[in-house]
């Protein structure tokens, strides 16, 4: 009986194994057809798309087929009708693993994100995040934080949102942790509401250090009602932060 039983496990794990190669080779096949897909609408449409918005729009596409065809992963997404499309907003997000990148296009909203520069760095996928005019921030040096947020305000002067993740980096125990301010001194600035974004079960869906799916992961993105920034002050960005922060915690 211990025999047949170790037997099954191993043979649960091979075809674990077999399958996530699936799906990690599918996802970059994918990565690079997108690739060619944004270079030439970047070609396409270069004299009349500065902002890139139908290069970013291919990432909608794709965030969906990644999704579909990845049987480990169910995502539900909640609350669009929080976004106005009209509107420009500085997004928060909590961040906890790389799927939150997949899922967040998945609310289907022009943003550039601010990432950090090791993903411009990665083939394909840098070159996505290029081609698309994404923001690109150096961890520890003031020069580049400074450059990110001239950058930030430019986009969202021209009626583009950006899209944070406040915590700075992934959490590692799933709990959100204490956000930073700038991008809640950017929207009080640039007097453009933040819209809080709830992302839940990513971190299950690609767990950190292995590249093994482990059965079905629910994950969850809730867009939740956006706050106002009009009547704030410069020195109302703790308040803004905090209430942001406290949102998206209160919406697990």
């Amino acid at each position: 009986m211990t025999i047949q039983i170790a037997y099954l496990i191993i043979i649960s794990m091979f075809s674990k194994m077999l399958i996530s190669i699936f799906v990690w080779a599918i996802g970059v096949l994918l990565t690079i057809v997108l690739f060619f897909a944004m270079f030439f609408l970047t070609i396409l449409t270069f004299p009349f798309d500065p902002k890139r918005k139908i290069v970013h729009a291919q990432c909608f596409w794709w965030a969906d087929i990644v999704v579909a065809l990845n049987p480990f992963w169910q995502v539900t997404v909640k609350g669009l009708e929080n976004i106005d499309r009209s509107r420009t907003y500085v997004i928060v997000a909590n961040h906890q693993s790389l799927a939150d990148i997949i899922v967040i296009y998945k609310i289907k909203t022009q943003f550039k994100w601010v990432a950090k520069a090791s993903l411009f760095e990665i083939p394909i996928l840098g070159w996505n995040l290029m081609l698309a005019k994404h923001i690109k921030i150096e961890r520890g040096q003031y020069s580049s934080i400074k450059k990110v947020y001239r950058e930030a305000s430019e986009w969202l002067n021209k009626g583009i949102s950006v899209t944070f993740f406040p915590e700075g980096t992934r959490s590692e125990t799933g709990n959100i942790r204490d956000f930073q301010n700038g991008a809640f001194k950017l929207a009080i600035k640039e007097k453009v509401a933040v819209l809080p974004i709830r992302v839940e079960g990513t971190s299950d869906a690609i767990k950190k250090g292995s590249w093994i799916f482990e059965g079905k992961r629910p994950a969850s993105i809730t867009v939740l009602p956006a706050i106002e920034t009009k009547d704030l002050n410069t020195e109302d960005f703790e308040k803004l932060r905090d209430e942001a922060r406290n949102r998206i915690v209160a919406a697990s």
